[in-house]
């Protein structure tokens, strides 16, 4: 009976875990922007999707852990989990503005503008042009926040829960054995990562595809509103 009543646990996780990235964009969406953005890597791109992905997972399964281990009552811990819910939604929506302005503030700064010269003869020109974030030698403030950006998504994945996996998983697995909450952690770590990776790879791949010359200097300020509306969507409800 045990057997059985694990096997359906191990079942369940793997579906929610499916279906809990599958239904949140901001297990991806954010990946996706920044990768692209950025011109980030494939090999770099799926690397920082899997260590926010641990770091997401892992913190809620070392939670549930301490929890369980030191008879925590479930209430106690889901309402810690909600906090820690609306810290991440808060992180992410303040990321996604902060990176809209940044984004808006470079776009005005690419504008094109001139400088005037003048010459002994009383002569002046200036030619026009503009200072896009494509030329050999980017500001030292953009390059700061490029590198930045993975550091921070891990932050906002770290303090981000599972939502389900304590209440709906790794609760009841304890009531059958220790290897049972191991397994079930396991199966539901896996296929979270497994869906966020392949999520992100397809996102990824499919974005290399179409050119995004035509958004200009805007590209990285609609990066922060795609940013943006993830973190909307996770602490309101959108």
């Amino acid at each position: 009976m045990e057997q059985t009543s694990l096997l359906v646990l191990l079942g369940t996780a793997a579906f929610i875990g499916f279906l809990h990235t599958l239904t949140g964009p901001d297990h991806y969406i954010p990946f996706v922007a920044m990768a692209r953005i950025g011109r980030w890597s494939l090999p770099k791109t799926i690397a920082i999707t899997l260590a926010c992905g641990v770091g997401h997972v892992g913190s809620s399964i070392v939670l549930g852990t301490v929890g369980i281990g030191f008879g925590v009552a479930l209430g106690r811990l889901e309402w810690f989990e909600g906090v820690r819910g609306s810290m991440a939604g808060w992180l992410l929506l303040g990321f996604g503005l902060a990176y809209l302005a940044w984004g808006v503030k470079r776009a005005l700064r690419a504008q094109p503008h001139t400088h005037v010269h003048g010459h002994a003869n009383g002569s002046v020109h200036g030619p026009l042009h503009g200072h896009a974030g494509n030329h050999a030698h980017p500001h030292g403030a953009d390059k700061a926040t490029q590198s930045m950006t993975p550091w921070i998504l891990f932050t906002i994945f770290v303090f981000g829960p599972c939502e389900p996996l304590i209440p709906l998983l790794m609760f009841p697995a304890a009531k059958l054995s220790f290897w049972g909450v191991g397994l079930v952690c396991l199966v539901f770590g896996c296929c979270t990562l497994a869906t966020m990776t392949t999520l992100v790879v397809a996102g990824y791949l499919g974005l290399s595809r179409v050119s995004f010359a035509w958004l200009g200097r805007y590209a990285h300020a609609i990066a922060g509103l795609a940013v943006t509306a993830c973190g909307l969507a996770v602490q309101f409800g959108l």
